[in-house]
């Protein structure tokens, strides 16, 4: 039995790609290996920026050798029948077939026996179909060639059975050799097999393994945080991330001004998270986030990395010197001001303006108010009111994915109830399935007008979901609704709040269907 193994070497591919990509290498590898009636042992992929890598043990040198008997007609059938009968099985005369006896009489039969092709001269084409046919999200040609991959394709390296497999498929060349790091060791490496390939690529200073890449940033960013009493906030997709973008991962602590520590905890983590992907640091006893950041440089600097974090530290002082500027520009008038805004922005082109939603949720939470024990008329009219004001603010447009949070810092700072403030974040939830539902009453009547409005409007002008698409997350505004009642042991009529939202987009003349 012998190894295979193929390395596509290209410009970096992003990090969001790697896995997905890695899932489609090894399923349409696979399917090429089953087409062509090949057994195989263990099958592995890896990926790095700029390789993505594939391993078979167990595979033979050659294809099965194929037997394959088909019955014709019967020998005393017409001699056109039997004639496209050789035809059909490539024969040239009746002394090739055999002639067996059966119940129902005598037949002709064809034994057509193949010996299997050797597995290196089917490699080639095998590898060009994966090429010319790999399902990148986007993908690209470059030069004057028509080969398309998510970035240029430089090399293919493949190795079968201790020889390299050779050929070209659209300019790029098959050959037995690939590149270590892009700086650190950028020379072209001769590998013999797989162990070899792995460790030549780790003397050149390229981890293959996306799983170590992350444990070894994840254990040298804890112990940079450790070695000065700081803890590293705990943030796993991030990791993946990061692991996707360096082939030699270095982590560095670098150091906020302090100046910048006024801004709200969210509005730090999504800068560095979002635009430099950083790893914030916080206070071990207490939780709170310290002036501190961990980046991951791609190589070994020869001054320990202190330029790199000096020039990581000046970016991320530019961007969050912008967060402030926003913060403080938003707080120079309350959020009410932002509502006349509001008739500007469309909610959905059947459905009206944001300013036409948020008047139907403050309808559907004077209905909801009598139904939620505590849930004061007054406070949740005035939640509903503001909780879309911060859309229009200078730190949400920056900062999509603080729209909520920024409105309830916004509203404390302006005096705002506590509950009207909480409610104004709060009535996104949940937004999955890992997400704390809302308690709070005010909370619980908003979150529950905005989820009923949606599916009521969407549902109505036919914008359902599908099973493959759910463009307006339906499916998670229904969840959404289902947690909220069932978890805070609600007894309210669905069917009387949805016809009240029906109502709701009447009243502003739009027509829709019953609920």
């Amino acid at each position: 039995m012998a190894e295979l193994l193929l390395e596509f070497f290209s410009e970096e591919i992003p990090a969001r790609m790697q896995a997905n990509a890695e899932a489609d290498l090894k399923r349409l590898f696979l399917k090429e290996l089953d087409e062509a009636r090949l057994e195989y042992g263990e099958v592995k992929t890896f990926s790095t920026p700029r390789r993505l890598t594939l391993v078979v043990d167990g595979l033979p040198t050659a294809q099965p050798d194929l037997k394959d008997e088909r019955r014709g007609p019967r020998v005393d059938a017409p001699e056109k029948a039997v004639e496209g009968f050789l035809r059909g099985c490539d024969l040239t005369s009746v002394d090739q077939l055999e002639q067996r006896e059966e119940k129902k009489g005598t037949f002709y039969y064809a034994v057509i026996e193949k010996t299997g092709l050797p597995v290196n001269g089917l490699l080639l084409d095998m590898i060009s179909g994966i090429v010319k046919n790999f399902p990148w999200p986007k993908s690209q040609r470059w030069g004057s060639g028509s080969l398309r991959w998510v970035r240029p394709l430089h090399s293919i390296l493949c190795r079968f059975d201790g020889e390299t497999v050779e050929g070209e498929i659209d300019g790029v060349y098959l050959g037995g050799s690939t590149r270590g790091h892009r700086f650190m060791a950028s020379n072209l490496i001769d590998v013999v097999d797989f162990a070899d390939y792995q460790q030549k690529l780790r003397d050149a200073f390229v981890m293959l393994d996306p799983a170590e890449r992350r444990q070894s940033i994840e254990k040298a960013a804890q112990q940079l945080c450790a070695d000065q009493g700081l803890e590293l906030v705990d943030d796993q997709a991030l990791l993946a991330e990061v692991a996707g973008l360096v082939e030699w991962p270095t982590p560095i602590l670098g150091k906020i001004d302090d100046s910048f520590m006024a801004l709200p905890g969210e509005v730090m983590v999504s800068e560095m998270r979002e635009h430099q992907k950083y790893f914030a640091v916080k206070n071990a006893k207490t939780g709170e986030l310290l002036p501190y950041f961990v980046c991951t440089s791609n190589m070994i600097a020869k001054d320990g990395g202190e330029l790199i974090r000096r020039g990581n530290e000046r970016v991320l002082s530019a961007r969050l010197y912008d967060a402030k500027f926003f913060w403080d520009q938003d707080l120079k008038q309350p959020l009410e001001n932002n509502l006349a805004k509001m008739s500007q922005i469309v909610f959905h082109i059947k459905l009206g303006t944001v300013a036409d939603r948020i008047e139907r949720m403050r309808g559907l939470v004077r209905v909801l108010a009598p139904m939620i024990a505590d849930c004061d008329v007054r406070l949740v009219d005035r939640a509903a009111q503001l909780a879309k004001a911060d859309l229009v603010s200078g730190m949400v447009g920056e900062f999509p994915d603080l729209q909520g949070v920024m409105g309830q810092y916004y509203a404390k700072a302006q005096g705002e109830d506590e509950a009207v403030a909480n409610a104004i974040a709060d009535h996104y939830l949940p937004k999955g399935q890992g997400d704390s539902v809302p308690t709070a009453p005010i909370s619980v009547a908003v979150a529950l007008a905005e989820k009923i409005d949606t599916l009521v409007g969407f549902f109505s002008i036919d914008e359902k979901p599908t099973g493959s698409k759910d463009p307006f997350a339906l499916r998670r505004a229904a969840l959404g609704v289902i947690r909220l009642i069932v978890e805070n042991g609600l007894r309210l009529s669905l069917k009387g709040l949805f016809d009240r939202a029906r109502i709701n987009y009447e009243q502003q003349g739009v027509a829709v269907e019953d609920a």
